[in-house]
């Protein structure tokens, strides 16, 4: 009775299809009954239910038994999925054993059934996103430090800047990965718990037994057990949404940035290419960014689905309307934009393709304005700080006004030449001479990736 979802035509470019599998139908029925099944075993540990009981309930908790479509139109009516489904659990159970199905989810509610096995799914969720992220932050490490001396025109507001390195830009975007598998392993402890309240949070229905079952039932879930059940105080998923949020916003950054550098006017860095990747329907010339819009596509999007967890964060007293309905497939979505995201990433820092040649001549377009800064620091030195930014800009708007190269003009600038031998001159318009502490923010960015995964 197994019927899969169909199939969604943007899926397979939009997310992972291992991230699809946790948050499709069967994923999420399973995870609900893989609650039921453990709160059996729990209750018949501590002599609640007998043990006869456990093994029909346990063949009965397999979501191939059940028929999903009927489930979903049986969701209209009841509210949420954890009704229908214990429903039809208890006519599973009784067809084989009817004296067991009176013990099936004894003392839970429908949101501990639902939230639990969400709690369930986002950590197969958590698990495949921190493997992308270590073999992403892996793969951008290794390219970092691969292009740790090419030079490349630093960017701000869009125009040349100073120069920079591509390591250096590659280590911007391996910190903040980092910096996101940190925040989830500081999360784990506080979103991987049990949620078990009973009816409305109290477990009185179960009585004294109440606290040796869920302590039971958090160890059979491998689970933690939190300090109170938390029906309608939801900071601890929409952390990790925060976070998802974060992941996101730093692929679309990278992203943003490969978009910009294959950019016909650049020409500096590009997605791998394959046969058929990023071509146009009508010029058969484009090579289009597909992977970094996928990147930028899931930073723009997720944004307004964390929006909606936030907004849905101030739930009524014990039992939220609206609110924690608002939850169901916002987050599931956000796991799917990230998985797909990372995927694209890793597809992207693979395989970069890097034209050095093109980002030499690149930093050539300006004829050496990008390295005026360079000739001012040392030119202050010797004859003051105004006189010689007034002295190098004067070059400058001379340089561009006659067209020539910057080193020309300085060439002919008395005042330069009487404090700047040629040598010196040709030394500080170099690119490769006036890159600072690149090589160092790359050993750094690289060390603090290899420490988080030692």
């Amino acid at each position: 009775m197994n019927q899969q979802p169909g199939n969604q035509l943007f899926d397979a470019y939009f997310t992972a299809r291992d991230m699809r599998d946790v948050f499709c139908d069967q994923g999420r029925v399973q995870a609900m009954l893989d609650f039921e099944a453990a709160l059996a075993r729990a209750e018949a540990c501590v002599g609640l239910i007998p043990q006869a009981a456990l093994a029909p309930i346990e063949a009965a908790c397999r979501a191939e038994h059940y028929d999903f479509a009927a489930l979903g139109e049986a969701i209209a009516t009841a509210g949420n999925s954890a009704i229908p489904l214990v429903k039809a659990l208890g006519k599973q159970i009784a067809s084989t054993h009817a004296q067991a199905e009176r013990y099936v989810h004894l003392g839970a509610t429908s949101q501990d059934v639902m939230d639990t096995g969400l709690v369930l799914q986002l950590r197969r969720a958590l698990e495949l996103i921190e493997g992308d992220l270590a073999q992403l932050g892996e793969t951008l490490a290794t390219q970092a430090l691969r292009f740790v001396a090419t030079p490349l025109a630093g960017r701000t507001w869009l125009q040349h800047a100073t120069p920079v390195t591509l390591g250096m830009k590659i280590a911007g975007w391996l910190g903040a990965v980092t910096r996101s598998r940190q925040r989830l392993q500081e999360l784990k402890p506080r979103l991987l718990v049990l949620q078990f309240g009973g009816a409305s949070g109290t477990l009185a229905a179960l009585g004294e037994q109440a606290m040796p079952i869920a302590q039971a039932l958090a160890g059979e879930l491998q689970l933690t057990l939190p300090d109170q059940p938390w029906h309608t105080q939801r900071d601890r998923l929409v952390e990790f949404a925060s976070v998802l949020g974060l992941i996101a916003g730093s692929l679309g950054k990278l992203g943003r940035d490969i978009s910009l550098l294959m950019q016909t006017e650049a020409g500096e860095v590009f997605e791998p290419s394959a046969p058929g990747k990023g071509g146009s329907s009508t010029m058969p010339h484009k090579r289009n960014p597909v992977g970094a819009a996928v990147l930028i596509g899931a930073a723009t999007r997720v944004p307004g689905l964390l929006s909606t967890l936030f907004s849905a964060m101030p739930q009524e007293h014990e039992r939220s309307l609206g609110l924690w309905h608002a939850e169901w497939e916002t987050l599931p979505e956000i796991c799917c934009l990230v998985s797909g995201s990372l995927k694209q990433a890793l597809l992207v820092a693979d395989g970069l393709e890097v034209d050095a040649e093109r980002m030499a001549r690149n930093l050539d377009l300006t004829q050496g304005l990008v390295l005026a800064e360079a000739v001012s620091i040392v030119l202050a030195q010797r004859v003051g700080r105004d006189t010689a930014h007034h002295l190098l800009e004067q070059c400058c708007k001379r340089a561009v006004a006659e067209q020539r190269h910057l080193r020309a003009v300085l060439g002919d600038e008395p005042q330069v030449t009487a404090e700047l031998s040629p040598a010196e001159l040709d030394d500080l318009l170099n690119p490769a001479h006036y890159l600072g502490q690149s090589r160092t923010w790359v050993e750094r960015a690289v060390a603090e990736h290899s420490a988080l995964t030692a």
